[in-house]
């Protein structure tokens, strides 16, 4: 009988890896650090998804219910993984909860962190109440109270949804892109024109990158649709009158400084490493990425493999990813991993 394969995290990616393997009979051990199964779209309160449009708690709750009921896939919440050594096909695990299991393999689904505004402290945030991030908006809008101003409630008149925030910024150490925040700022600009068609919505941007097909419906559709406005610019800083926020900064297309107000103020904010990635990579003998994440080898060979055989990676662990790609790439190394110890099992066989 062979032994199950580890599976850590249990997000999009970490779901998607334990699904497939139990889909095709083989035990999975899912372990989370959190009291529950979902990742950063259930824990953090996404609203309606990207580029399907289904609510977070729907599409991935989803997910999470036919794991939770697959009786394949032993699920421990509220866990984390202690020590890990051995080789392909005898892994021994020590979980935090002081159990041992062997495993076959481990798919690495460990997700990302989201960036703290804090560490942009010129755009307002931790400062202006009504400085929020894209993570805080999500809420508003999952949560049924729709965009309002913290600091009082009252619905905006004008918003502007800041692009980069964490992202692209050499200055703080975040040389790269965080790929999604692009196409989720146009999307959450239309909910905001949907719910308040009377508010004014800003997008500053650098670059847009709405890579694909996400150009056309979410980047062209935003502005001929929705009517939301774009502004190529470097902001400065964000501050306040008393009565409105202030962006301050440079439009980059006409070469001249713009000065506007605002009722809402929203970052944009990036993706970073899983704060834990030092110590996975410590536990589980594999490489990291030179900014932090855990590093892949090329995907022509053995899709989602590490730098130690057996191991395997997928999803945000790799760096910036969206929920559509990070599913598929779970279910690629969750084959990857089949694959491999199956191999094991035959030389051992023989």
């Amino acid at each position: 009988m062979s032994s199950p394969i580890l599976v850590v995290g249990g997000g999009p990616a970490g779901l998607a890896a334990a699904h497939a393997l139990a889909s095709i009979g083989r035990e999975a051990v899912l372990v989370e650090k959190e009291d529950r199964l979902g990742g950063a779209p259930i824990l953090s309160g996404y609203a309606k998804l990207v580029p399907t449009g289904e609510w977070a708690r729907d599409a991935i709750g989803g997910m999470v219910d036919r794991v939770a009921q697959n009786g394949l896939v032993d699920v421990r919440t509220g866990t984390t993984v202690k020590a890990f050594a051995g080789e392909p096909g005898n892994f021994k695990v020590t979980l935090s909860d002081k159990k041992k299991i062997t495993a076959s393999a481990a798919v690495l689904c460990t997700g990302f962190t989201h960036f703290d505004s804090v560490n942009k402290p010129e755009w307002g945030f931790g400062t202006f109440p009504d400085v929020v991030t894209t993570t805080q908006v999500e809420q508003m809008i999952s949560s049924g109270k729709g965009v309002h101003c913290p600091s009082d409630g009252r619905k905006p008149k004008r918003v502007a949804i800041l692009l980069c925030v964490g992202s692209r910024d050499r200055q703080i150490g975040r040389e790269w892109c965080s790929k999604i925040c692009c196409t989720v700022s146009a999307n959450m600009a239309m909910e905001i024109r949907e719910e308040l068609p009377d508010c004014h919505v800003y997008i500053y941007y650098m670059d847009i990158r709405t890579f694909g097909l996400y150009e056309t419906d979410y980047y062209w559709r935003s502005q001929e649709e929705f009517k939301v406005k774009y502004i190529k610019a470097r902001i400065a800083e964000v501050t306040s009158d008393g009565d409105q926020l202030i962006v301050k900064g440079e439009d980059t297309l006409v070469k001249r400084p713009i000065t506007i107000p605002f009722d809402m103020v929203v970052h944009a904010i990036g993706m970073d490493p899983n704060v834990d990635n030092m110590l996975l990579s410590e536990i589980f003998g594999v490489e990291l990425h030179r900014h932090g994440y855990i590093a892949r080898r090329d995907a022509y060979g053995v899709m989602g493999a590490t730098s130690r055989p057996g191991v395997f990676v997928a999803g945000a662990a790799i760096g910036p990813e969206t929920i559509d790609d990070s599913i598929a790439q779970a279910n690629a190394a969750a084959m990857s991993a089949l694959a491999a110890t199956s191999g094991v099992q035959a030389v051992a066989a023989e």
